[in-house]
């Protein structure tokens, strides 16, 4: 026969599931049975599919039907079809309750170091098959990766957004701003340090692109001394830390980063106007999807946790 034929609309998924529930059952009969349905609506469905196969399917005898060559071949088919639709309902049904999927979140440095990885850890013990996609990037390269669906959400500092029209803002909690160094750096022993005992040492500033630069460069403008030239940008979380545990480095950085490190150490309050909202900003015109809302379920209830501790 024309292979083409089985694709001409003919061929239902009923006639799948009735094929395989005879051969099953070996009864046309007990096969009505199982489905429900009476023996001539079986017989009837037979006859069609034996017609669109141009082929006999079953040899009928007295205790019941036996596949053919040309039914044992297609009864196999049949049977490896309706398992592939049986495991994509599966796959949709998990898909609808969380149960599988991918999670893409851009991050920067305020919520990269406690309140993301908690979150994931947390997401990742209650739906163990859920992807999760980490992008850290500035936040402008984030914002615009948000607004083209490359990223379903930003998680990390929330400032007053120019684009209320295309994006939504979660507020989770403030985290203060504090000087940090290694912990046993000379500045750590000193019982009140000031802006001139330190910046003789070298510093780790965010990038220009970054509001917590501008913060910083309007304290300093307002102490009435220069930004320090002895200096690295920086925003790489993982290059920022080596550098300050391994060199005499001063950062300004949210406070958990150095709390939740035990090679890192605060330095006195030199920053009292400086402190982070930290939160999510989503994408107002699309929808979330199922991962995309158990994650930010996730990131709540650790934000909560968050807020006992500061």
């Amino acid at each position: 026969m024309d292979p083409d034929k089985l694709l001409d609309g003919r061929l239902k998924l009923r006639h799948l599931v009735l094929v395989t529930t005879i051969a099953e059952h070996g009864s046309v009969l007990r096969a009505a049975r199982q489905l429900h349905v009476t023996q001539p609506v079986v017989t009837r469905g037979l006859r069609e599919l034996e017609t669109i196969l141009s082929a006999e399917l079953f040899e009928r005898g007295p205790r019941g039907v036996t596949p053919t060559i040309y039914g044992t071949a297609f009864i196999d088919h049949a049977q490896t079809i309706l398992a592939q639709v049986r495991t994509a309902g599966q796959h949709l049904g998990e898909l609808a309750s969380a149960q599988v999927g991918t999670v893409t979140v851009g991050t920067h440095l305020a919520g990269s170091n406690v309140l993301l990885p908690r979150a994931i850890a947390r997401l990742k013990r209650e739906r163990p098959q859920v992807t999760v996609v980490v992008r850290e990037a500035t936040p402008d390269t984030l914002h615009t990766e948000l607004l083209t669906g490359r990223i379903d959400l930003m998680v990390g500092r929330l400032t007053t957004s120019n684009d209320r029209e295309h994006v939504t803002q979660q507020r989770l909690y403030h985290e203060p701003v504090r000087l940090v160094t290694r912990a046993g750096h000379p500045a750590q022993e000193l019982s009140s340090p000031g802006w001139a005992d330190l910046l003789g040492y070298p510093w780790i500033v965010p990038v220009r692109e970054t509001a917590l630069r501008e913060e910083l460069e309007q304290v300093f403008f307002a102490e009435g001394i220069p930004i320090p030239e002895n200096r690295v940008e920086c925003t790489c979380m993982m290059t920022l830390q080596t550098l300050l545990v391994e060199t005499d480095a001063i950062a300004a950085l949210p406070m958990l980063v150095a709390t939740g490190s035990g090679e890192l150490a605060l330095l006195p309050p030199l920053l009292p106007s400086v402190s982070r909202l930290v939160g999510v900003t989503l994408p107002r015109n699309r929808s979330a999807s199922p991962t995309t809302s158990l994650l930010l379920g996730c990131l709540r209830a650790v934000a909560a946790e968050i807020r006992e501790r500061l």
